[in-house]
């Protein structure tokens, strides 16, 4: 956690002195009122919410301190629900969909609000929060939590929040989306920068999840400069799994400075000394496609300009392939041959070959989704390319994914050309007919069953 800028604790301090100067703050004094202290809320946290978002969005490392601000009693408790949201949403989940480590911060702003002289008026802001974030944790850390109340009254609603429904796997990972979607326009994503080993295999999930955030969403990252620095030259990190796949995440999605690019490229030129290196770098690599994070061709000309080609691996080889298919375009005959010829060098099944078409396939979806269905001559060109990857590939995996897509836009030229006699439709019809029994794809019959019009029931 880095500390805040005086210029953001100058503003902070400017909004408190309001709230405690403030005429809705006085009227709620004297009546205690929830509808007084309402206005109060309505009033001052579009300030705070104003100040939370330029910190978000100027030093997002900073988060956390801000927040801790909000812990002082002059702020009655203002804003501190929507933070509570923040820090529920931040810890990052294992398979069982329970949090990896404690999640501190979550427990100090309950905490702070348990012991808000607002309480009352705030625990009915909380619910929903508290019982997905209670879900997400161990019994234990909810049983400690508890340990630091005497309060009958705050201790009994602790306890109504721990969901029966949320001891079940699935019910925990639906409660978790479905919170999840009412701030998903919201920024707020943070993290901290380890120092040694143990931390970063802690934190690294947590870092991944930042650092791809940050670089998607087009925020100005000079801010980061320096931590990332330090995570590429801290010599304690070097070949672990984690320190591989951050490195290969800065790598793809940040436009690194001179100086840090060249760390980059020594820090890799150690590790590929390694000869199982490659493998476990393809494995990482192939991890983000698996997760569908999109890696665009900008991507890839980012990290082929970090690897050096001094060694002869298949680093060297991947990003070669690589820089000629994104530079001349994968229909290109170059393209198709260096491929092939990569293919050919690689076990079928190796991670190498996997990630390679997956990158092609990429290339595929990307053409076809943002392909007009005026313009469906081009698919029939696109697709004698698809044919010749099928044939390099001569996986079964990859054929059905060139059929999900290829099916997926014929459908959406089905609904574009209803006319059954018009040219446009009998030529579709045609074409699938001839391709999609040959390629395997579909049996005449379904495609019989394709072109059919639906009957709609009698009234």
């Amino acid at each position: 956690m880095e500390s805040i800028d005086q210029k953001y604790l100058t503003s902070i301090e400017s909004i408190k002195s309001g709230i405690q100067n403030s005429d809705l703050l006085s009227a709620y004094l004297d009546t205690e009122e929830e509808e007084d202290y309402a206005k109060l809320k309505e009033y001052f946290e579009p300030k705070i919410n104003e100040l939370h978002e330029q910190v978000a969005n100027e030093n997002p490392l900073q988060l956390v301190a801000f927040e801790r601000e909000l812990f002082d009693e002059g702020f009655e408790g203002l804003y501190l629900p929507r933070i509570m949201g923040y820090s529920v949403l931040r810890g990052e989940v294992n398979e069982r969909v329970k949090y990896i480590r404690p999640q501190n911060h979550f427990r100090d702003i309950l905490v702070a609000i348990c012991n808000s002289a607002n309480f009352e008026n705030l625990r009915n802001r909380i619910g929903q929060t508290v019982q997905v974030g209670f879900g997400l944790s161990s019994d234990i850390w909810i049983s400690n939590l508890k340990g630091l109340f005497t309060n009958k009254k705050i201790l009994a609603f602790l306890d109504s929040q721990r969901l029966a429904k949320y001891r079940d796997e699935k019910s925990r990972l639906t409660g978790l989306v479905k919170f999840r979607k009412q701030f998903e326009s919201l920024n707020y994503q943070t993290t901290s920068f380890p120092d040694n080993a143990t931390d970063l295999k802690l934190m690294a999930p947590s870092i991944k999840s930042f650092l791809i955030h940050r670089a998607t969403k087009g925020f100005d990252n000079s801010n980061l400069t320096g931590p990332i620095a330090g995570l590429i030259e801290n010599d304690l990190f070097v070949g672990s799994n984690e320190y591989v796949e951050l490195m290969l995440i800065v790598g793809l999605f940040y436009d690194l400075d001179a100086s840090s690019k060249s760390s980059l490229t020594k820090a890799l030129d150690v590790l590929r000394e390694d000869n199982e290196f490659p493998q476990k770098f393809f494995a990482q690599y192939n991890g983000l496609l698996e997760e569908g994070i999109g890696l665009t061709p900008a991507m890839d000309k980012r990290f082929s300009e970090i690897i050096s080609r001094t060694k002869s691996d298949a680093l060297t080889d991947f990003y070669e392939v690589m820089d000629v298919v994104h530079t001349k375009g994968y229909i290109h005959e170059d393209s198709i041959e260096v491929v092939r010829g990569f293919y050919d060098n690689h076990e079928g099944l190796s991670v190498y070959n996997e990630c390679l078409r997956k990158q092609i396939m990429n290339s595929f979806e990307g053409f076809l989704s943002n392909l007009p269905e005026e313009s469906y001559t081009e698919y029939y060109e696109i697709n004698k390319t698809f044919i010749q990857y099928m044939d390099i590939f001569s996986n079964q995996e990859f054929n059905q994914k060139v059929k999900q897509i290829s099916l997926k836009y014929i459908k959406k030229l089905k609904k574009r050309y209803t006319d059954k006699r018009g040219k446009d439709y009998q030529d579709i019809k045609k074409f699938v007919k001839s391709t999609f029994t040959d390629l395997g794809f579909m049996t005449e019959k379904q495609i019989v069953e394709l072109f059919k019009t639906k009957r709609k029931p009698k009234a």
